[in-house]
C-alpha cells in the first residue's frame, strides 16, 4: 500500500511509480500534484498499468490538469474503485474505460470533463457507485442501461439531454439516483417507479414534463424528492402521503395545479415541504399540523385560499412561507387579512331578512368583490411582469432568509467581505458547518433589481470549474441574496496589492489561465454566449487551491445564438472596458477579450489602469506597448524577476511573449484582437515555456 494522502506533495506524479508493481492500494489524494507538463495525458497512468494487483487507486484531489489516456483500460483488471476527482480532468472519457470490468466505484466528479458516456460502460456490470457530477458530459443516458448492480448514480450538473431511459426501471439496485441541473427533457417512465428501495431521487432543474402519477405512492423507502424547476404539471397524487419515510418533498417551480392533498398529513417524518411556483389552489390542509418535524414549508407563489392553520409547526413558520397567493388570511404575523369570525346561528337566522331587505347592496357588494378579485389578479400579475415572481436560480438545495441571518450572525461586520456596486458579501457558516459567501443587494440603489435578475439568469444555469458556484437564491419584497460558494483565499485583487501576499510567476499564470478558461466557456461551450462585461481582479476569486473563479455576473449580457453583438446602457469598470463599450454601448465577446487584455497586463505589471502614474497621453496600455521590446523589465512586478535570476533572459523573454499577448487583446478595433480560444492557448504554450526554464 501507498498512503500519500493529505500531505502537501507538490511536483508531478513520476511515470517510475509504476516500478512499484506489487503495490495494491495508491492513495495520493488531497495534495498539490500535478502531471507531466510536457504532456496533455496524464502519462503515469501508463507507468500504473504495470501493477497488476492494483485494487484501489485514488488520484484526487489534485491539480493533474491533463486528459485520461487510453492506457486506463490496460490499469490492472483486479481494480474494483478509482477516485480522480476534483484535479482538472479535461477532454473525453476513453471507451477503453470499459475494460476496467471489476471496477465497483469511479468517481470523476467536480472535472472538467466533456462528450458522452461511452457504449463500452455496458461492460462494467460490478459498478455500483458511479459519480461522474459537475462536468461538462453531454448526450443521453442510454449507455448506463445495463449497469444493473448501480446503487448511486451522482450525474448533476452535466449536460445531459434526451429522456430519462425506459431501462432505468430495471436497475433495481438504485438507492440515490442524482440526475439534476441536466437538460433532461421527458415525462417520467412508468418503469421508474419499479425502483421500490429507492432512498433518495434528485431530477431538479431540467425540462422534465407530463404528470406524477399514481404510482408515486410506491416508492415506500423513499427519504427524498426533489423535482423542483422543471414542467410538471397536473394534480399532486394523493398517494404522496403514503411516503411514510419522506424527509424532503421539493415540488416547487413546476405548473401543478388543483389543491394539496390532505394526505401530507399521513408523511410523518417530513422535514421540508416546498410547493412555491406553482398553480395550486384551494385550502392549506389542516392536517399538516400533525406533521411534528416539519422544520420549513414554502407554498409562496400559487393561488391558495382559506385560513392558514396555527398549530403545530405553523406557530414558527413566517409570512414568507404563504407570500403571494390569491385569498389567505390568518395570524396577522403571516401579513395575511384576518379570517371573518361571523356567528353562523346568527347568519342562519337572518338570511332571508338580508336577502330581500339588502338585495341591491348585496349585489352591489359582489360588484365591487369583482373587482376587487380582478383587480389584485391584475396587479399580482403586473407585478410579476416587474420580477416579483421570477423564477430565480434553481439549486438543489433552499437556504431561508433566518438561516442566512443566523450563518451571519445578524450580518455583523466582523463577516463583511467586501462591498461592491450593488450591496455588501458577508461570510457564513450553515447549519451543516459548511462556509459561504452571502450577497447581500442593497435594494435602496438604482438598478439593484435589475442586476439582481441579471446575474440569476445568467448563474442559473452555468457550470464550470473556473466559475464561483451558485448554492441558493433567497429573496423576498425587502430582501435579495445570492448565496455562492465561500473562497478562503479571496479575490485576486488581493493577492496583487497586499503587502502580506504574494502570487509567483507561475501562480499568476494559473489564474490567468484559469480565468480564460472560464470566459471561453461562457463564450463558445455554453449553450447561450454570455458576455460578463467586467473582467478585474477583484471578480476573479480564488479558492483554498489557489483555483481561480469568476464572480460578479451583474452586468452581464446573454446574446441570442444567432447574435455577436448586443447594446446595452449599463456601464462596467471605467478602464477595463472596451472603447466601443464605453462610447457607443456596443457589446461582444471581444469586450471580455478586452477587459481580459487589460488585467493580464495588471496582474503582470502590478499597475492598475488608473493608477497615479497614468495621466495624459499615458495608459498602462501604451505604458506596456513603449516598453517593448527592449524595456520590459521595467514594467514587469519587480518581485518576479531580477537580473541575477538564473535563466533571466528566458525568462524574460516568457514576460514579453505575456505582454505581446496582452497587446493583441486590446486593439482598437474588435475584429483585430484575438479569440478567447487562442489567447488561451497561447498562455498555456508560454506557460510550459516557463516551466522549462524555472
Amino acid at each position: 500500500m501507498l498512503g500519500l494522502s493529505t500531505n502537501g506533495f507538490t511536483g508531478s506524479i513520476p511515470d517510475a511509480l509504476g516500478d512499484l508493481r506489487l503495490l495494491q492500494y495508491i492513495l495520493l489524494s488531497d495534495n498539490n500534484l500535478t502531471s507531466d507538463p510536457t504532456s496533455m495525458e496524464l502519462s503515469f497512468i501508463t507507468s500504473l498499468t504495470k501493477c497488476k494487483n492494483l485494487d484501489y487507486l485514488a488520484l484526487g484531489p489534485n491539480p493533474l490538469n491533463g486528459l485520461l489516456p487510453a492506457s486506463i483500460g490496460n490499469l490492472s483488471a483486479t481494480l474494483q474503485k478509482l477516485y480522480i476527482y476534483s484535479s482538472g480532468i479535461k477532454g473525453t472519457i476513453p471507451s477503453q474505460t470499459g475494460n476496467l470490468t471489476n471496477l465497483i466505484l469511479l468517481a470523476l466528479q467536480s472535472n472538467q470533463l466533456t462528450g458522452g458516456i461511452p457504449a463500452a460502460f455496458k461492460d462494467l456490470q460490478n459498478m455500483q457507485t458511479l459519480d461522474m457530477e459537475d462536468n461538462n458530459l453531454n448526450g443521453t443516458l442510454e449507455n448506463l442501461c445495463n449497469l444493473q448492480r448501480s446503487a448511486y448514480v451522482y450525474l448533476t450538473a452535466n449536460r445531459f439531454s434526451g429522456s430519462i431511459p425506459e431501462c432505468f426501471g430495471n436497475m433495481t439496485s438504485l438507492r440515490e439516483l442524482d440526475l439534476g441541473n441536466n437538460f433532461l427533457a421527458s415525462a417520467i417512465p412508468n418503469s421508474f417507479w419499479n425502483l421500490k428501495d429507492l432512498l433518495q431521487l434528485n431530477l431538479s432543474s431540467n425540462s422534465l414534463n407530463g404528470s406524477l402519477p399514481h404510482e408515486v405512492g410506491t416508492l415506500k423507502a423513499v427519504t427524498s424528492i426533489d423535482i423542483s424547476a422543471n414542467q410538471f404539471s397536473g394534480d399532486i397524487p394523493s398517494t404522496t402521503g403514503d411516503l411514510q419515510n419522506l424527509l424532503i418533498l421539493n415540488l416547487s417551480q413546476n405548473q401543478f395545479h388543483g389543491s394539496i392533498p390532505e394526505s401530507f398529513g399521513n408523511m410523518l417524518s417530513l422535514q421540508g415541504l416546498y410547493l412555491s411556483h406553482n398553480n395550486l389552489s384551494g385550502f392549506i390542509p389542516k392536517s399538516l399540523e400533525a406533521l411534528r418535524d416539519l422544520k420549513e414549508l414554502d407554498v409562496s407563489y400559487n393561488h391558495l385560499s382559506g385560513e392558514i392553520p396555527s398549530g403545530g409547526h405553523f406557530r414558527n413558520f413566517t409570512a414568507e412561507s404563504f407570500l403571494f397567493n390569491d385569498a389567505l388570511c390568518g395570524d396577522t404575523r403571516f401579513h395575511v387579512p384576518s379570517c371573518p369570525r361571523t356567528n353562523s346561528i346568527h347568519r342562519s337566522r337572518t338570511k332571508k331578512v338580508l336577502l330581500f331587505a339588502f338585495a341591491p347592496l348585496g349585489l352591489a357588494a359582489v360588484v365591487v368583490t369583482a373587482f376587487a378579485i380582478v383587480f389584485r389578479r391584475y396587479r399580482k400579475k403586473y407585478q410579476d411582469s416587474k420580477g416579483a415572481n421570477m423564477v430565480l436560480v434553481p439549486t438543489q438545495e433552499r437556504v431561508s432568509y433566518y438561516e442566512l441571518l443566523r450563518a451571519t450572525d445578524g450580518y455583523s461586520e466582523s463577516n463583511l467581505l467586501g462591498i461592491g456596486s450593488f450591496g455588501s458579501v458577508y461570510k457564513g457558516i450553515l447549519n451543516d458547518g459548511r462556509s459561504i459567501a452571502v450577497k447581500v443587494f442593497n435594494l435602496e440603489l438604482e438598478g439593484v433589481i435589475k442586476s439582481f435578475d441579471v446575474e440569476c439568469e445568467v448563474l442559473k444555469n452555468l457550470r464550470h470549474r473556473n466559475l464561483v458556484k451558485v448554492i441558493s437564491g433567497c429573496w423576498n419584497q425587502d430582501f435579495r441574496a445570492l448565496v455562492l460558494e465561500y473562497m478562503c483565499n479571496g479575490s485576486l485583487e488581493k493577492w496583487l496589492y497586499s503587502d502580506n501576499y504574494f502570487l509567483d510567476t507561475l501562480q499568476r499564470l494559473n489564474v490567468m489561465i484559469d480565468v480564460a478558461s472560464a470566459v471561453q466557456y461562457l463564450h463558445k461551450e455554453y449553450s447561450t454566449p454570455v458576455i460578463h462585461c467586467d473582467l478585474k481582479p477583484s471578480n476573479v476569486l480564488l479558492d483554498e487551491d489557489m483555483v481561480a473563479h469568476v464572480s460578479d455576473f451583474g452586468v452581464a449580457k446573454m446574446l441570442e445564438k444567432e447574435e455577436s453583438f448586443a447594446w446595452t446602457k449599463t456601464l462596467a469598470t471605467i478602464g477595463y472596458i472596451a472603447p466601443e463599450y464605453g462610447s457607443e454601448g456596443l457589446i461582444s465577446a471581444k469586450c471580455d477579450v478586452y477587459s481580459y487584455g487589460i488585467m493580464l497586463m495588471e496582474v503582470f505589471s502590478r499597475r492598475k489602469p488608473n493608477d497615479e502614474m497614468f495621466a495624459g497621453n499615458l495608459n498602462l496600455k501604451s505604458w506596456i506597448n513603449d516598453s517593448l521590446p527592449n524595456s520590459i523589465l521595467q514594467v514587469i512586478d519587480a518581485k518576479l524577476l531580477k537580473r541575477e535570476d538564473e535563466n533571466f533572459t528566458e525568462k524574460l523573454e516568457c514576460f514579453s511573449s505575456i505582454m505581446e499577448l496582452a497587446l493583441k487583446c486590446v486593439h482598437e478595433s474588435p475584429t483585430n484582437r484575438l479569440s478567447m480560444k487562442v489567447v488561451l492557448e497561447t498562455l498555456k504554450k508560454i506557460k510550459l515555456k516557463f516551466l522549462q526554464v524555472m
